[in-house]
């Protein structure tokens, strides 16, 4: 069973989709994926939302090969369950193998988002215009000059190199 097999509850929360980068199955509603960290939205509440997370579970551990024999292999199995006990989701997230005397770290952590209406809402970003009447086309017509004296050229309308 995939964790995003399980339908999700009316409305929005715990609602999937697939990260265009990784392809992990995380919450239609994080602006970073938390596996890859790639950007998936540049949505300020969402982010809001995600740095006020907490983490509600974080477990570290290590294990090593004692012996002297031959490799150990190993595999890593997260499993989900819910209230009533019954299994959400199974996933190997990893497997490899362990020479005699190496060791090796995991670290499991789960995170709670807040609701949406929890986070404060960010005030609006101030646009500056620029009066019409101070825009003066630069010679030979090809861009904007703006207050400071910035000329906006558009692509192709530059000066020409040789």
């Amino acid at each position: 069973m995939n964790a995003g097999a399980r339908p999700a509850p009316p409305g929005r929360a715990g609602r999937t989709r697939v990260c265009p980068h990784c392809k992990a199955v995380v919450l239609e509603s994080l602006s970073v994926c938390p596996g890859c960290r790639h950007h998936l939205r540049w949505d300020t509440e969402a982010q809001q939302r995600q740095e006020a997370a907490t983490c509600a579970l974080k477990v570290e551990g290590e294990f090593r090969h004692s012996g002297v024999d031959e490799p150990l292999e190993y595999d890593v199995v997260i499993v989900i369950h819910d209230d009533r006990g019954e299994e959400v989701a199974r996933k190997v997230v990893g497997v490899g193998a362990l020479q005699p005397g190496e060791k090796c770290g995991i670290t499991l952590s789960v995170e709670v988002l807040p609701p949406p209406r929890a986070v404060e809402k960010a005030a609006p970003a101030t646009l500056v215009s620029v009066p019409k009447s101070t825009s003066t086309a630069p010679a030979g017509g090809s861009g904007i000059r703006l207050p400071d004296g910035t000329v906006l050229t558009p692509p192709g309308l530059g000066p020409k190199s040789k």
